[in-house]
């Protein structure tokens, strides 16, 4: 399972979906933007309705955020 994980500093449910992955064991890719590597643009162009973080990614499908994220894995 490949999992991408656009997030922001600060952002509880960002912290949820990598501590939930953590739980499982499964790794993850995470794109910060507020860091220096990936930014808003970047990931307006992946995902161009997006309003809010994160925005998560498996196996290259987007899924959408936490509540997703969660419905899938358990």
């Amino acid at each position: 399972m490949k999992v991408i994980i656009w997030s922001k500093n600060a952002c509880p449910y960002c912290e949820q979906s990598k501590m939930l992955l953590q739980s499982k064991g499964i790794e993850y890719e995470e794109r910060n933007i507020m860091g220096d590597t990936w930014t808003k643009e970047q990931l307006l162009e992946a995902v161009p309705d997006a309003r809010s973080l994160p925005q998560i990614f498996v196996d290259d499908e987007h899924i959408g955020g936490f509540k997703e994220l969660k419905e899938i894995l358990q």
